[in-house]
């Protein structure tokens, strides 16, 4: 385990700082997911998205003048 992956206690803590108190027995399980999800971020940060416009630019369905999509 890294020292940036949430340990099955942080994670049981971080629950209950925001009202979601856990059951021992998923501690574990929380903090697994956590770290995978946060895996999977990390990546798509590293990610350069520099000539992608956003989102809001995008209209699905909709053709260019000349008939090209």
């Amino acid at each position: 385990m890294s020292a940036d992956e949430l340990t099955p206690l942080e994670a049981a803590r971080w629950a209950a700082r925001v009202g979601l108190p856990l059951e021992d027995a998923r501690h574990a399980e929380v903090a697994a997911t956590a770290n995978h999800i946060h895996s999977v971020v990390s990546v798509l940060r590293e990610l350069d998205f520099g000539d992608t416009p956003p989102a809001p630019a995008y209209r699905a369905g909709e053709e260019k003048r000349d008939g090209t999509v």
